[in-house]
């Protein structure tokens, strides 16, 4: 699979658009409908990914080549609309992961409070499980009580590079504050 576009029909006969491009994690695919961003997946290469590939679109490719920088560390968010569809409860628990800021992690008990339902942990991680707007609505900084990574879509050990990126990138931005201050 080249990078670039396709479009393919969903179940419910919307039309999806489809970009590719390569990021330092994989190959990224994001879906657009008219909308906006509907959904993002990350595979090791373009057989993993194939199964969604139809025809061109530009826009698709360009927002893609966008979540390939946001992976990559280069830009801090992806400017697209997004068509965010779940049930009200993910919706409120995808809100609450956007509010958490790169190069931070919480608990998905400590999640579960911040949305006010401190006894739906396991709702919550579901909901975070079921995320299809990944690293836009960045559900890999949701980590275990005990502090360990688990439950990534797209792989433990991408989700251990986000968050060592975002980290890093954080702590850059920190000491250029600091310097800047003195």
């Amino acid at each position: 699979m080249e990078e670039g576009c396709r479009t393919e029909q969903s179940s419910g006969g919307e039309e999806v658009k489809l970009g590719v491009a390569s990021s330092s994690l994989g190959t990224v695919l994001v879906g657009v409908t008219r909308k906006g961003v509907r959904f993002v997946r990350i595979g090791d290469d373009a057989d993993t990914l194939r199964e969604y590939l139809s025809r061109d679109d530009e826009r698709a490719a360009i927002i893609a080549e966008s979540v390939a920088r946001l992976i990559d560390g280069s830009v801090d968010a992806v400017d697209a609309p997004l068509d965010i569809r779940g049930t009200a409860f993910q919706k409120t628990v995808w809100q609450a992961l956007r509010g958490i800021p790169a190069g931070s992690t919480l608990t998905y008990a400590g999640l579960a409070e911040r949305i006010g339902r401190p006894s739906a942990t396991r709702a919550v991680a579901r909901a975070c499980a079921t995320n299809d707007l990944a690293v836009i609505i960045p559900c890999h900084r949701v980590i275990r009580s005990d502090g360990n990574l688990a439950g990534y879509r797209w792989g433990v050990e991408r989700k251990r590079a986000l968050l060592e990126r975002e980290g890093r990138a954080a702590l850059r931005s920190a000491l250029a504050v600091l310097a800047h201050s003195q």
